[in-house]
């Protein structure tokens, strides 16, 4: 098979693009390289026969266009975002360029080429979005794929409107597309802007670890390795016109969360004090959704698939990378921002 990948040098995307090599699949990466695209997470296969690299933008059409008729895929994979909430509160610019006009480019020249083919049967365009399109939830209760969207960030809009500009292909045009929309991923690899890595580093640092409000949001974890599992089941099982919910069953407060890593760290990396002592807490962001939760009984239900690592391992496993790669990430930036709302 061949996949192209949109983002295939981010987080999820890299985990994607080993598991489909791994697999004997063709890969092409299309990776604009922005502060959290890293080509060291793909060192291993440079020079790989079934691997090509694109540093391109997705905003660039006629790129697009050339590539995708070069390669001619079979799949593709739309994961190139903008995705950090705290940075689209602060400027939503890269946001609105990369999530709505980036999706739009890159639809109109996968529609070009699906349009163009024989055999249109094997095509399918999986597109990447997050559970932050319905908004928040009570006490109770979880999202499905029946819920309306309710973004609340300027990140969760635009890839609301991402995902209703997906929508809007298949139900114009026919074209082969699912939406996936996934909770919190983590793992090796992460960027440090994120709440684990950025907790993780810190801590090792002797740093602060901020939790806005009283860090009592809750989230749903999902283990990378089960998310990328997901992708691959949704590719060869998946309807097309559908979207479906991905989540790891885990859900857990921010306090909790970052509470365990301290633990871990005490276990693994004492450093004399707990690092529980290091947590503080400040001024909640504007529009903070208090609780996501996510069902994932159609995915099951359609592809059998259900995630494999218990949260305690794949955390631990987690942790353990970051001790082993201190020095992975140069650019301290990131992890001047807050950046622990979850």
């Amino acid at each position: 098979m061949k996949i192209l990948i949109t983002g295939g040098a981010g987080f999820i995307g890299s985990n994607f693009v080993c598991a489909a090599l791994a697999r004997g699949h063709t890969v092409i990466n299309v990776d604009k390289l922005t502060y959290a695209g890293n080509l060291k997470n793909l060192e291993g296969y440079v020079g790989h026969p079934q691997y090509s690299f694109y540093q391109e933008d997705i905003c660039n059409g006629e790129a697009l266009e050339k590539i995708i008729t070069e390669h001619a895929p079979d799949v593709i994979l739309h994961m190139a975002a903008e995705s950090h909430v705290d940075r689209s509160i602060d400027c939503a610019d890269d946001f609105i360029r990369t999530n709505i006009g980036g999706t739009y480019t890159l639809l109109k020249a996968a529609f070009k080429y699906y349009a163009a083919l024989k055999d249109k049967e094997n095509f399918r365009f999986i597109h990447l979005s997050t559970d932050e399109v319905f908004g928040a939830l009570g006490a109770t209760g979880q999202f499905d794929e029946t819920m309306p969207y309710r973004p609340n960030s300027p990140y969760a809009a635009s890839k609301a409107s991402s995902d209703l500009l997906v929508r809007s292909y298949y139900q114009t045009y026919g074209f082969p597309a699912i939406i996936v929309n996934a909770s919190n991923n983590y793992g090796p690899k992460q960027y440090p802007e994120k709440l684990i890595p950025l907790t993780i580093l810190n801590a090792l640092e002797g740093k602060s670890l901020p939790l806005y409000g009283d860090g009592q949001q809750v989230r749903d974890w999902l283990f990378v390795e089960d998310h990328v599992k997901a992708l691959f089941s949704l590719i060869t099982d998946g309807k097309c016109g559908e979207s479906y919910c991905i989540g790891g069953a885990n859900e857990m407060s921010n306090l909790t969360l970052v509470s365990l890593i301290c633990e871990i760290l005490d276990e693994l990396r004492p450093s004399g004090t707990p690092y529980r002592s290091l947590i503080t807490f400040v001024k909640d962001r504007p529009g903070h959704d208090v609780r996501y939760a996510t069902n994932t009984a159609k995915l099951k239900a359609a592809t059998g698939w259900a995630p494999q690592v218990a949260f305690q391992e794949g955390l631990k496993k987690t942790i353990a990378w970051y001790l082993q790669h201190s020095g992975y990430f140069k650019e301290e930036g990131a992890r001047t921002r807050i950046g622990l709302g979850g």
